[in-house]
C-alpha cells in the first residue's frame, strides 16, 4: 500500500503513517481552475536546493512539497493527511487534499511558512501523517449508488 518510505518503524504510527519530504519548490506563476479539468493550469514550480547537510532554509510564504512515499489506496479506503504537530509548533502548516479510494501515486501538498523568522527543514523529515479511513462500501458501489439516486430524483422532478 505504501512504497518509497524511509524508515518503516519510525513512520508507522498508531493512527496512520508519517510521510516524508522529498522535494520543495516555490510557485513561480499563477494557476487557474475552471469548470472542467481542460481549463486547469497548474503554476510553474522552481525546485529549491538542500544544503550539504540536507537542510533548506525557507522564508515566510508558500511552497509546494513532494513526498517520498508512493501510495496505492484500495477502493475500500480513503486517506486524509494532517501536518505533524511539531511542524505546527514551528509556525508551519501543510494544506492537503483527500487521497481518494483507488488513488495510486506520489502526492504533493502546499506548505505555508507563517513564522516571521522562517523555517529550516531537512530532506526526508517526517512532515505529515496520512490517516486511513474505511469506507462503508467499495468506491464503485458508492458512485453507482449516488448516480442511481440522482437519476431517480431527476425522473421524479420531471
Amino acid at each position: 500500500m505504501i512504497e518509497g518510505y524511509i524508515d518503516l518503524e519510525q513512520q508507522l504510527q498508531p493512527n496512520g503513517f508519517d510521510i516524508t519530504l522529498r522535494d520543495i519548490a516555490s510557485l513561480n506563476t499563477r494557476g487557474q481552475i475552471g469548470v472542467d479539468n481542460a481549463q486547469r493550469q497548474l503554476p510553474d514550480l522552481a525546485p529549491l536546493a538542500f544544503d550539504r547537510e540536507g537542510f533548506i532554509e525557507v522564508t515566510p510564504g508558500i511552497y509546494m512539497i513532494t513526498y517520498n512515499e508512493i501510495v496505492h489506496i484500495p477502493t475500500h479506503l480513503m486517506a486524509l493527511a494532517r501536518p505533524r504537530s511539531s511542524l505546527l509548533r514551528c509556525g508551519v502548516n501543510i494544506g492537503t487534499a483527500v487521497w481518494d479510494a483507488g488513488y495510486s501515486g506520489r502526492s504533493q501538498s502546499l506548505m505555508q511558512v507563517l513564522n516571521a523568522k522562517g523555517f529550516r527543514l531537512q530532506k526526508n523529515a517526517r512532515v505529515a501523517q496520512l490517516v486511513f479511513m474505511t469506507l462503508t462500501a467499495e468506491t464503485e458501489d458508492i458512485v453507482a449508488n449516488i448516480r442511481m439516486k440522482i437519476s431517480t430524483n431527476i425522473v421524479k422532478i420531471q
